[in-house]
């Protein structure tokens, strides 16, 4: 007859208090920057950079700076 192995015991501790969830789920955003993702094709990008570096600004200013341009533009 085969032995029954024990139970195994969890070395995690116990889990959050419900009240530290709900602290954790409010956090304020903070002045960190938030990952913006998307795909472009290769002939759009090289463009994009290129215009960027020609005005001498980042690819991240330009951007900003579009995106204003068409909420002026669009209201």
């Amino acid at each position: 007859m085969s032995k029954i192995p024990a139970p195994h015991r969890s070395t995690k501790g116990e889990p959050p208090a419900s009240a530290d969830i709900r602290h954790n789920l409010q956090r304020p955003e903070g002045n960190t920057l938030k990952p913006l993702n998307f795909k472009v094709s290769p002939e759009f990008h090289r463009e994009f950079k290129s215009l960027a570096a020609s005005h001498g600004v980042s690819m991240l200013d330009l951007l900003r700076e579009g995106f204003e341009l068409v909420k002026t533009h669009r209201g």
